[in-house]
């Protein structure tokens, strides 16, 4: 083939590129979407299952913002709520992208984790203008709640939803990973990636990792995959999405320099 036919190929036809995508299956479809546009192909692994309540709508008279630390609490608030007026803080801008989907009017995004939540709500928000409300799953990481208390704010966590990790890697994806058709493995908190470490060990597939770049959205989600033996580890410059994406573009760009 001619390199200037070449050129026009999409990356994965021309190299290969597979990513596995750990996330919740509803938000694994649109970081798909992403990926092709890298010329990325998307192997869709979800590591959680989601289970949304079914309880009577929370009580939101009084609340003068509604926190959402994932995209899945916004789901969980939309099944059981139809107030879309009350301000809603999302921790990142795909949680806040699905909120305004979801018909929310008054969005702010934290463009980071829990603490730059934390840290939009003291800066926007009064203490003595009513309570907060978090709307999460059943098993969090750090406290939002304290951190806001200590600043003066009442605050109640609802635990709208609960994520429950798999039991075990599907049989395609091991086949995947055994047979190095995984170039990329991407990682969103760490909790999904201890549930990864565990199967992963299960299987009997680490020495599999040797092939494979793990990107992480942060530092704590990057942690229990230290001991894994993957090919190279990286993470994002800060915890969203769109720099974990800037990171795989970076190890995208590097690739194709070897490989041209």
């Amino acid at each position: 083939m001619k390199p200037a036919m070449m050129s026009q190929l999409p990356a994965a036809r021309r190299f290969g590129v597979r990513a596995l995508v750990t996330r919740p299956r509803a938000e694994a479809a649109g970081l798909a979407a992403d990926l092709a546009a890298r010329g990325v192909e998307a192997v869709i692994e979800p590591l959680m299952d989601v289970h949304f309540r079914s309880e009577p709508a929370p009580d939101l008279i009084g609340v003068q913002a509604v926190l959402c630390t994932s995209a899945n609490g916004v789901r969980a608030l939309a099944r059981l709520s139809g107030d879309r007026e009350l301000p809603l803080f999302a921790v990142g801008d795909a949680t806040a992208r699905r909120a305004r989907e979801a018909g929310f009017a008054n969005v702010f995004s934290a463009g980071g984790d829990a603490a730059d939540l934390a840290r939009l709500a003291r800066q926007q928000l009064q203490p003595d203008a009513g309570r907060l409300v978090h709307v999460a799953g059943s098993v969090v990481a750090g406290d939002l709640a304290a951190e806001l208390r200590d600043a003066g704010f009442a605050v109640e966590r609802l635990a709208l939803y609960e994520a429950r990790p798999v039991t075990a890697l599907s049989a395609g994806c091991v086949r995947a990973l055994d047979a190095g058709l995984i170039d990329f493995a991407l990682f969103f908190s760490s909790r999904t990636s201890a549930v990864f470490a565990r199967l992963v060990e299960q299987a009997d597939i680490a020495a599999a990792l040797r092939r494979v770049v793990a990107v992480s959205i942060s530092a704590a989600a990057d942690a229990p995959l230290a001991g894994l033996g993957f090919r190279g580890r990286r993470t994002a410059a800060t915890p969203n999405q769109a720099d974990l994406l800037a990171e795989l573009d970076s190890l995208l760009a590097e690739r194709r320099a070897v490989l041209s």
